[in-house]
């Protein structure tokens, strides 16, 4: 089994549910995610005040990372909080789901947190305070972070920040890591797009996209994306929501279906997947076993709200895992 270090925002989601007219009268597009102030971030709050939420531990790579754990693998995140009670909840979440925290801390920002608005349909649209999550520099990325570890994946919500991507990369390759990149966010593959190109034909080894994240940066159609992307990394994965994803390597394309699911929220669900997915790397699967268990992760998170599932639901994916993980030793390639 491989260990795995993620990098990326370390932020606690804040779930909402809400009205189609609630986010036109914010003036969020729907299914973006959008970078606010502190005082935006308050505003928001305030105005949901009488709304039910829930509060977790999340980030887009830190989602992924839980998944890893929660399946059985070896995994740690690398990010920045507060010195603050969010920070303190953010460090105690990771080491109770079994995740090793490497936590630079801030002294000068408070940590860092996400509205998820969930709209009736399941779509989740994102309202931002960086805060803590985003006063990580290069400066503070270190050779040693690196060490012990096999795959490093990574959250496309910090390609903003290019020296902090591009030095991050170069330590992991340097310590001879597989680097994986989730995509995103379509507008930001939108105002990145020159020079996520450049990372991903030079370092990158797996790309995650969703359709809309793969439209923005190939403008072509799901399975034409897959392929291209396939031409400028290792693994390519395209996720089409309800209608599955697909998955290539060389010349090898793979469409897995959706399981059946009742969609409550989206949230979660592409990192659920790349956690799913990157797991079952870690222990040998094919990519197409890797696909279907980020499938599995990914079909079960969309029926509920948040991103944390029961553990009656890890213990029902682990088991798939082991009976994979049965065949391949009996019947190996």
């Amino acid at each position: 089994m491989k260990n795995v270090l993620g990098l990326g925002n370390a932020l606690t989601d804040i779930l909402l549910q809400v009205s189609e007219d609630d986010l036109r009268e914010l003036a969020l597009p729907k299914g973006s995610m959008n970078l606010i102030t502190m005082e935006q971030a308050e505003q928001i709050q305030s105005r949901f005040a009488s709304v039910r939420k829930r509060m977790v531990a999340g980030g887009s790579a830190s989602n992924t990372i839980n998944a890893i754990a929660a399946l059985g693998g070896k995994a740690a995140f690398l990010g920045k909080i507060g010195s603050d009670e969010v920070g303190d909840f953010y460090r105690e979440d990771m080491l109770k789901n079994g995740v090793k925290p490497i936590l630079r801390i801030s002294t000068t920002q408070m940590s860092g947190c996400s509205i998820v608005l969930i709209t009736p349909d399941g779509e989740r649209t994102f309202a931002t305070y960086l805060g803590a999550a985003a006063d990580m520099h290069a400066d503070e990325i270190r050779k040693e972070d690196f060490m012990g570890y096999d795959i490093f994946h990574i959250e496309g919500y910090l390609v903003q920040d290019h020296q902090l991507i591009e030095k991050a990369i170069r330590l992991a390759k340097e310590a001879g890591c597989m680097v994986s990149l989730d995509l995103a966010s379509y507008n930001v593959v939108n105002e990145n797009h020159l020079f996520l190109k450049d990372l991903i034909r030079q370092y990158v080894d797996i790309v995650f996209a969703n359709e809309d994240e793969s439209f923005a940066y190939t403008h072509l159609n799901p399975e034409e994306s897959v392929a291209e992307l396939a031409r400028q990394c290792d693994i390519a994965v395209v996720k089409v929501g309800k209608r599955g994803s697909y998955v290539q390597q060389g010349d090898k394309m793979y469409q897995i279906g959706a399981i059946t699911s009742t969609c409550t929220d989206s949230t979660g669900a592409g990192d659920l997947y790349a956690g799913g997915f990157l797991h079952a790397l870690s222990n040998g699967f094919d990519i197409h076993k890797c696909g279907e268990i980020g499938t599995i992760c990914a079909g079960r998170v969309v029926e509920i709200v948040g991103t944390k599932l029961s553990e009656d639901t890890w213990d029902e994916i682990r088991r798939i895992c082991a009976l994979y993980r049965g065949f391949m030793m009996k019947y190996p390639m």
